[in-house]
């Protein structure tokens, strides 16, 4: 193609010109032939919203991706850039990227016309062959679709009506690629009905002048449910010319979703510290949002986007560093109470209902963090004995530790706590783990207690005996005098 430079040369070429939809239709099946990756980036839809998909494109439909919010509907609109041609010829200049062997506007047959063979064509990269809207209530037919420019009529001595005064909008300006429009419902009733042409017969109508242009275009749409939005909806007669609409979903087990946050938050941080988060930490945060999908003080119409773990994790993984920096460690390994210090970016992730409100954001997204380690914790030690170190702590022990606290603290003053260092092993603790490791380890079975209400912690972090559970330190008659004197039914801390 690079040695193709004039409309002779094409022509020579044998050159063909497809419409956009068979262009992305052919592209995709020689891509389903080769076996390649979909999507890449595109976690957990492979069985569900892929094919429908595919499906859609090998119908040389328009589609809509129906989804609440954070389920990757504009990443996948905009993946559909890889399914058209590296490049395609144009006339250069045209703003509609017009076919140098088919021109539609007025001024590029007038070229082909003087010009013949000679003229030099141009080469427009895929990339420059998406356009994307996000609708608003402002946006205005001229916006999309075009108006006349007087002013450019008057410098020219043109017409009013003359095809050459026309200013092109968005639309024409997607000509021979794909127009992508974000949140249609939020576009006005009298605007979705200016798309009815070009959905069903394909071209556009510019003020009413007698002038329209067969354009070649791919449209697709996103919207969150009509039932959640109400700042307006998508009209009927639109919806019945979108010819598929396609479901999107949240990750429907915890490997995908930490696949999603793997991929996706900045965990990668640059310097002399080391960066270990372990499984455990990834499993809580995304469980969060599982519990917040379920919850009934959420609301399940707003939805909980994907980005609370995502974020959730990147400010998890910020405590821990300002962690290791103050303590002089030199590897951050995030720890479960570090979640706590991240509830900025949990707060403002959901809408609650009026229980909710009630509640208070920041107290549901405590119960929400607490409920996940529950859930996480039981996992991992389902089946195992924890009773010995529930009762340390109901024969009076405490710890009095927070989220600042040092891995070589932790460790040193949970050291005389019987079966704590044992149960932390079940976490997957590798021999010769570092401080920080066996820290996080530590926190993971205290924090796991507590959710499960076993233990109690106060707001600065002291882990104690559960409030609400039978003090087995009243049982005075099974302890020893020695061990009267050291531990004695007033709380105190651990030393």
């Amino acid at each position: 193609m690079a040695a193709i430079e004039t409309l002779g040369d094409l022509r020579q070429s044998g050159y063909r010109s497809r419409p956009v939809k068979q262009e992305i239709r052919d592209n995709l099946v020689c891509k389903l032939r080769a076996g390649e990756t979909l999507f890449p980036g595109i976690i957990g839809y492979d069985e569900t919203v892929i094919p429908q998909l595919v499906n859609a494109v090998l119908s040389r439909h328009n589609f809509i991706l129906l989804g609440l919010r954070g389920q990757a509907k504009s990443r996948i609109l905009r993946g559909m850039v890889d399914l058209l041609d590296e490049k395609i010829p144009i006339v250069p200049g045209c703003e509609i990227h017009d076919d140098p062997l088919a021109p539609l506007c007025a001024s590029c047959r007038a070229r082909v016309a003087a010009e013949g063979d000679t003229l030099r064509i141009g080469w427009l990269h895929r990339e420059d062959r998406y356009v994307e809207k996000l609708a608003t209530p402002d946006v205005t037919i001229a916006d999309m679709v075009g108006d006349i420019d007087p002013i450019k009529a008057a410098a020219a001595g043109l017409n009013l009506s003359d095809e050459l005064t026309m200013h092109y909008g968005l639309l024409p300006r997607a000509n021979r690629g794909i127009f992508a429009i974000n949140e249609l419902p939020d576009l006005a009733g009298k605007i979705q009905v200016g798309l009815f042409n070009i959905l069903q017969e394909g071209d556009v109508q510019i003020k009413g002048y007698p002038i329209r242009l067969k354009l070649d275009v791919m449209l697709v749409f996103t919207a969150n449910p009509e039932d959640y939005t109400a700042r307006g909806k998508i009209i009927t007669p639109l919806k019945d010319r979108i010819g598929s609409e396609i479901r999107t979903h949240y990750p429907t087990t915890r490997g995908h979703a930490m696949a999603i946050t793997k991929q996706e938050a900045w965990t990668e941080r640059a310097g002399a510290l080391k960066v270990e988060i372990p499984d455990y930490v990834r499993e809580v945060v995304e469980e969060i949002a599982f519990q917040a999908r379920s919850d009934r003080k959420v609301d399940k119409r707003s939805g909980v986007s994907q980005r609370l773990p995502i974020s959730t994790l990147e400010l998890v993984l910020s405590n821990a560093e300002r962690r290791a920096l103050a303590n002089g460690e030199n590897v951050v390994v995030p720890r479960v109470t570090d979640i706590y210090a991240a509830l900025p970016s949990i707060t403002g992730k959901f809408e609650l209902e009026y229980e909710g409100e009630l509640r208070g954001a920041e107290q549901i997204a405590r119960d929400l963090i607490r409920s996940a380690v529950g859930s996480v914790f039981t996992g991992i030690f389902d089946g195992v004995d924890t009773r010995t170190v529930i009762e340390w702590f109901d024969l009076g022990g405490s710890l009095p530790l927070s989220d600042s606290t040092s891995a070589d603290e932790v460790i040193q003053q949970t050291r005389g706590v019987q079966g704590l260092r044992e149960l932390a092993a079940h976490t997957g603790l590798k021999p010769g783990a570092t401080a920080p490791a066996v820290a996080s380890a530590v926190d993971l079975v205290l924090e796991g207690l507590y959710a499960q209400k076993k233990i109690s912690r106060s707001e600065e972090r002291g882990y104690g005996a559960a409030e609400s559970a039978p003090r087995r330190s009243q049982r005075r008659d099974e302890v020893s005098l020695d061990e009267e004197i050291r531990m004695p039914g007033k709380k105190k801390y651990y030393n």
